[in-house]
């Protein structure tokens, strides 16, 4: 039987690879307007960010799929709430909207 406390931690450390996966996978999307590589920017990205989440996700593992299920709906949940967040400022840097211009 798996410990309830064992299944919160895995929740929040799913939530924690989310963030960081989907934050860096933000930023690197930002970044890249202003590389002179964008492609070698973003490869490099993902190898990073893979590098982080697949050690994480087998730390969170620790011989239990339950375990498993848990932290992948932590990064599921930190996915929606990156997404959520990336609209709102990409709203909020929308130049002219507030002074009403012909788009």
């Amino acid at each position: 039987m798996i410990d309830p406390l064992d299944m919160g931690f895995a929740i929040l450390e799913g939530t924690m690879l989310g963030a960081i996966f989907f934050g860096g996978l933000w930023w690197t999307v930002r970044k890249t307007v202003t590389v002179r590589h964008p492609a070698l920017w973003f490869f490099g990205s993902m190898l990073l960010r893979m590098c982080i989440v697949l050690p994480g996700f087998y730390f969170i593992l620790g011989g239990s799929w339950q375990k498993l299920l848990a932290g992948l709906l932590g990064f599921v949940a930190a996915r929606l709430v990156m997404v959520r967040l990336s609209r709102g400022i990409a709203q909020a840097d929308v130049p002219g909207k507030e002074a009403g211009h012909a788009p």
